[in-house]
């Protein structure tokens, strides 16, 4: 009888000009040097173009155990389609509002995959449809808000990406720029819902991520790049924690025109592309 499985998570991986190449094969190997069970990474593979696919699917051929994951916002603004497919290369399986069981070491594992609540391409109710309550579950989300709602339609713990951690987590400029400019309640480390003394609906845990955006640096403690490593057990809604818990942030949540304004720019960003492939295809 297996007492543990060893689920690495890395997120926010940003192929691409920001973030060097070496960066994310030491990710890499440091992640198979902890013989994980199961590897999720939690969305925004690129960063902002597809000129780094080849790259995305050289690196992340190397991991050795399998390997599930979500999109990110940075993944539609590329063009989601494209990083699928370079990701299917890569032997990542990506879940996109739906959710699979994986057998581990004999156990059986639930994966709820989220896909990109940012530009509004989250389906909740799809996701978690059809959903086992007799099978421990994982739930995996670029962005971390959504555990709200995961949390009370049994998916008891939840992995996260999106912030970087802040990136410059100096003088808590971290809270300043993720928490109350961005309007995240949630923006690095573990979270649940612990605060008034009463029963846990779930946990959460936001990671660090790899990459960098906007910036080719990361300062400050909690901006360090990190790979994390959890021992889930295998009693239905259990946590077992060895992370101090957090309390979120006021938070802010996006108003449904914010929502559908990031939507019309994914689709205008995908029109450009294929403007300028129908281009490069008249000049041949």
């Amino acid at each position: 009888m297996v007492d543990h499985l060893r689920v690495a998570h890395l997120t926010d991986m940003h192929f691409g000009r920001v973030t060097p190449e070496r960066v994310q094969r030491e990710a890499i190997r440091m992640t198979n040097a902890q013989a994980p069970d199961l590897v999720v990474i939690t969305g925004d593979f690129v960063c902002h173009s597809q000129m780094y696919l080849e790259q995305l699917t050289s690196v992340l051929s190397e991991l050795q155990a399998p390997t599930i994951g979500v999109l990110g916002n940075h993944d539609y603004w590329s063009g989601a389609d494209e990083v699928h497919r370079a990701l299917r290369k890569a032997g990542v399986e990506i879940l996109k509002n739906r959710n699979t069981v994986i057998t581990l070491r004999h156990e059986r594992l639930q994966i709820v995959g989220l896909d990109d609540a940012y530009t509004g391409h989250a389906d909740r109710w799809e996701a978690v449809k059809g959903l086992r309550k007799d099978l421990p579950t994982v739930g995996l989300s670029h962005i971390a808000e959504e555990a709200d709602w995961l949390w009370n339609h049994d998916v008891p713990l939840v992995l996260a990406g999106h912030t970087h951690a802040g990136q410059v987590t100096l003088a808590r400029l971290h809270e300043l720029a993720v928490g109350k400019l961005a309007g995240h309640k949630y923006v690095h480390g573990l979270y649940g819902a612990r605060q008034n003394g009463g029963p846990a609906k779930g946990a959460l845990y936001v990671g660090a991520g790899i990459g960098a955006a906007v910036m080719p640096f990361r300062i400050g403690e909690r901006g360090r790049r990190e790979v994390a490593l959890f021992e889930l057990g295998l009693q239905i809604g259990s946590v077992d924690e060895h992370h101090e818990e957090q309390a979120p942030l006021p938070g802010r949540k996006p108003t449904q025109a914010q929502v559908e304004k990031r939507r019309a720019a994914v689709k205008k960003k995908a029109e450009k592309r294929e403007k300028k492939r129908q281009k490069a295809r008249k000049k041949t």
